[in-house]
């Protein structure tokens, strides 16, 4: 699989802080053999991150783009909205997957206004900006994504062997 990574943050865009959550999630991605096909950090503006996720669902090099950071309460936190933008269809149960698994270990994982989205043949996905919380959120889904892209790109849903949308036993 191929992903980009983008950080969304003002502080860390400004370099006032060092981006811990991006290069967390690239070792986590190149450690399943996925390749890393680009990586950016971003302001916490909605233009701004709508444009790359255009961009970046626009480049047929790119399976999945993971965001992190901007998926909170804040003011400033508008990753959600920027993906809702740019997306065409919705994929909530992973995002739900994330908060409940998060949640788990951290009650604070159910403020996470993070979606899963598509646009095109892209899965968008928003993380929270915590490295913490960016691997852990990452660790809910990761399993899940191989055969999410092999779907999204026109795989069928085989299940025992038969397609079980065609069953007519």
């Amino acid at each position: 699989m191929r992903v980009a990574i983008l950080t969304i943050s003002d502080s860390v865009s400004t370099g006032k802080f060092e981006d811990r959550s991006g290069p967390a999630l690239k070792f986590e991605c190149q450690a399943r053999g996925w390749e890393v096909v680009r990586t950016a950090v971003l302001p916490d503006s909605e233009p701004a991150i709508r444009e790359r996720l255009l961009a970046d669902c626009a480049d047929a090099s790119i399976d999945i783009i993971f965001t992190t950071g901007g998926t909170g309460l804040g003011p400033r936190d508008v990753t959600p909205e920027a993906t809702l933008s740019a997306a065409s269809r919705l994929v909530p149960g992973l995002a739900e997957l994330m908060r409940r698994k998060g949640g788990e270990t951290n009650p604070r994982a159910a403020l996470s206004r993070g979606v899963a989205a598509l646009r095109g043949a892209t899965l968008i996905l928003n993380l929270p900006g915590s490295p913490e919380g960016a691997i852990q959120s990452f660790y809910a889904v990761a399993e899940l994504l191989p055969h999410a892209v092999e779907i999204i790109h026109g795989a069928r849903h085989d299940v025992g062997g038969h397609d079980a949308r065609h069953d007519t036993a």
